[in-house]
């Protein structure tokens, strides 16, 4: 079995001289770095992950902070994750906050996070200015996922939430529908936080560049559950006139939506149309039109960058990605955020309006 210090013999320098080449320090000359290298693959030295881990202190061990790891696009940003992070030889450490204050306590203002993890990824986690306070402190590189979720100095992954609603709405003003109802998230519920917002706002600039001005009485909140889409949607058919088309924020809404259409009577998509954002697993099941955002690849990409500085990988971008214009949402601490592209997806759930 080959050891460090054949390494060196070989390369002609010290064994810490080794060490530092192999785990890529600065503190060694190009030179040098190419003859310890040429070696190292000379003679098949492997490091030991856990041996270099040791010795740079580190953990090898990342942590991922989440709002509800039950619903859809948590679960697959997660997934996406955690297997980049085992291919690169590090180990996930998942905090599910599940709503629970005395859980937020615990992960984002005690030593849960401190010598723990070398890292942290969050996605979609509403972050007060205390919360954002204590993550600063730990100086611990990390990614957010989402709009929503803002710490200096940290990247952001994310999609065009205000794109996403726009296109939607775009599809059905295609169509031919003028009067289109849109239900999003609470803005009392966290997991909603600014994404409901964006996605409202995409909505309204959708009908006003149509001509359109937004009815405040087809514009209803609600969770992001497809029990919130249901009695949203029950709540949009009580106050009168039906709409003959739905924006829903998000595709569990929407199906919740479809739900609270058929149990009144009205058929999908010849009486009232659907479209949501996400592309659930279940959206192409159920036939629904949504504007797919790539989740997986959010997740995946969050945790390229993530690794980037720790010297383990270089970050690649998602071959759709963009930098965002800096504005608003920026300034000289944060890198500018990388958006990923949605897409429309056309199905059943979508049609012309029935003629009168």
């Amino acid at each position: 079995m080959t050891r460090i210090d054949d390494v060196a013999r070989l390369a002609g320098v010290s064994t810490a001289t080794v060490s530092r080449a192999l785990r890529g320090l600065p503190t060694v000359s190009a030179a040098t770095r190419r003859r310890v290298l040429a070696a190292a693959e000379q003679l098949q030295y492997a490091v030991s992950p856990s041996a270099s881990r040791l010795a740079g202190g580190r953990t090898g061990t990342v942590a991922v902070v989440v709002p509800r790891i039950t619903r859809w696009f948590f679960g697959t940003v997660v997934e996406a994750v955690e297997e980049f992070l085992q291919d690169s030889g590090y180990d996930l450490l998942l905090y599910n906050l599940g709503g629970r204050e005395q859980t937020r306590q615990r992960v984002l203002h005690t030593a849960s996070l401190h010598k723990r993890v070398d890292a942290i990824i969050l996605v979609a986690t509403p972050l007060r200015a205390a919360d954002v306070h204590a993550l600063t402190k730990l100086e611990l590189p990390g990614v957010t996922i989402s709009s929503g979720t803002k710490v200096p100095g940290w990247p952001c992954v994310r999609i065009d939430d205000v794109a996403a609603a726009r296109t939607a709405t775009r599809h059905l003003l295609d169509l031919g529908h003028t009067r289109i109802a849109h239900i999003s998230g609470d803005p009392d519920d966290e997991l909603a936080f600014t994404t409901h917002l964006d996605r409202r706002r995409g909505y309204q600039e959708a009908l006003r560049a149509a001509g359109i001005g937004p009815d405040p009485s087809l514009d209803v909140e609600s969770r992001f559950t497809i029990d919130g889409g249901t009695q949203a949607t029950a709540e949009l058919l009580a106050r009168g006139e039906p709409p003959t088309a739905i924006v829903a924020a998000c595709d569990e809404m929407a199906m919740g939506a479809i739900t609270a259409l058929r149990d009144a009577g009205l058929r999908v998509p010849q009486d009232v149309s659907v479209i949501g954002i996400d592309d659930h697993d279940l959206a192409g099941v159920l036939g629904l039109s949504t504007i797919a955002q790539p989740a997986a690849e959010q997740g995946l990409l969050a945790a390229r960058i993530l690794l980037d500085p720790l010297g383990v990988r270089a970050a690649a971008p998602h071959p759709g990605a963009v930098p965002a214009p800096r504005g608003a949402d920026t300034d000289d601490r944060t890198p500018t955020p990388v958006i990923l592209p949605t897409r429309l997806v056309v199905r059943e759930s979508t049609a012309p309006p029935r003629a009168h």
